[in-house]
């Protein structure tokens, strides 16, 4: 039943850029609710916690495509190193201001530096989309695999980033973040012989990814996604603060992300012969329908089952949305393509967590677990009503990728 994972690692190297890759992407997981966690906690203050976890989020929307597109040029050696010390020094500043109760606006100004990160999973992705370049199903289970790994990232982030917060030191979720960034951009960038082939300047006459048709509207719905993420972490630990278990936070949003990892794994084993289109819409109205449970629930233990729930219909919508990007957009941009989804990801993240804070601080967590709700409605709403726009066009009945790849040839990429 796992012969299509033990496939996907027979590549040479495949096994070290994953690891490598899994190491990096913890930072994902631990910064937002590290950072939630870290000033509620020595301040009181989950507006600023919210705030300052949105400008985060916002810096790395901002960063992350212009880091993609030197990376498609440059290659990811050149590129990776120089923008990860940014955001190592950011989250340093931050951490340091904390402590010192530093006036406000500085600690805006370190985490908006902590946000100028890579966005280690676009690099892993464009490997292994290098790798098995037409082989649509190992490169299903390949992108299934590592969206597993981004929701064992989230599974393990959250509890391990809050854990050292409230059981060690208020800054250690943070700190400890951003030296699992820097051990593994160190790790992935040593990795010469899977590097993508960069392509100059000169090979990327359409210009931006953004210019693909389609992306727009994924990287749209994206942003509420990740009003989804961020509104759900910040009112989670809120809500496990008010039932008195604030400790407890870290392992309800892992509950969430086990959700999301059962169910990747199931789907990348499957090959669904429904049009991606479709599955991503589906996907997305499963994914905001699975918001109303936790809106009636009303203490922690049923609060885990409401997570658990609508864990399950992260991983396979975030699957189907990477399998559309990699289909739509062309090969010599396809890293800041799949950013763009990371972009959108962290504008979401950034208003949803600001909301959230304000929501918590005005009618308490209970109340505040609308706002997801909000998010995943207009999330559908976005989705039903642009997803036709996906369809690549047509030559002589064959659907076409946007890169000249013929649609019949890929039927069960996800």
């Amino acid at each position: 039943m796992l012969s299509s994972y033990r496939a996907v690692f027979a590549a040479p190297g495949s096994a070290k850029f994953s690891a490598a890759g899994f190491l990096g992407r913890l930072l994902q997981g631990m910064l937002i609710v590290g950072v939630v966690a870290m000033v509620s906690q020595a301040t009181g203050r989950y507006g600023l916690a919210g705030a300052l976890a949105a400008t985060v989020a916002l810096s790395v929307a901002v960063c992350s495509p212009q880091i993609a597109r030197l990376v498609d040029r440059h290659g990811q050696r050149r590129v990776l190193r120089p923008a990860m010390l940014v955001s190592v020094t950011g989250v340093a500043g931050l951490t340091l201001a904390v402590r010192q109760d530093a006036p406000d606006w500085l600690l805006f100004v370190f985490a908006a530096a902590s946000g100028c990160a890579p966005g280690v999973g676009a690099m892993v992705r464009a490997r292994w989309a290098a790798i098995y370049d037409g082989e649509p199903r190992l490169l299903h289970s390949a992108f299934a695999l590592e969206s597993v790994v981004d929701e064992i990232n989230y599974m393990v982030g959250p509890v391990l980033s809050i854990w050292l917060c409230t059981v060690w030191f208020p800054e250690a979720g943070p700190v400890v973040a951003a030296g699992f960034l820097l051990a593994g951009v160190l790790w992935l960038s040593s990795q010469h012989a899977t590097e993508p082939a960069p392509h100059p300047r000169g090979q990327h006459a359409g210009g931006s990814a953004l210019r693909t048709p389609g992306l727009w509207l994924l990287a749209a719905v994206y942003v509420f996604t990740g009003s989804i993420f961020g509104s759900v972490d910040v009112v989670t630990v809120a809500f496990a603060e008010e039932e008195g278990h604030k400790s407890v936070a870290g392992l309800m949003l892992a509950v969430y992300a086990m959700g999301s990892v059962l169910a990747g794994v199931v789907y990348g084993l499957l090959h669904v012969s429904a049009p991606l289109p479709r599955r991503w819409l589906v996907g997305i109205c499963a994914m905001a329908l699975s918001m109303i449970p936790l809106q009636l629930a009303g203490n922690l233990p049923w609060m885990a089952v409401a997570l658990f729930i609508a864990g399950l219909t992260v991983a396979p919508t975030m699957v189907t949305t990477v399998g559309l990007v990699e289909r739509l957009v062309p090969r010599a941009s396809l890293t800041e393509g799949m950013t763009w989804l990371s972009t959108g990801l962290s504008v979401g993240i950034a208003l949803g967590s600001a909301v959230a804070g304000w929501g918590v601080d005005t009618f308490g967590a209970g109340q505040a677990y609308r706002v997801p709700g909000a998010a995943g409605a207009l999330a559908a709403v976005v989705a039903f009503l642009g997803y036709r726009r996906l369809r690549p066009r047509t030559s002589g009945g064959v659907h076409e990728r946007a890169d000249g790849a013929d649609d019949e040839e890929r039927t069960d990429v996800a």
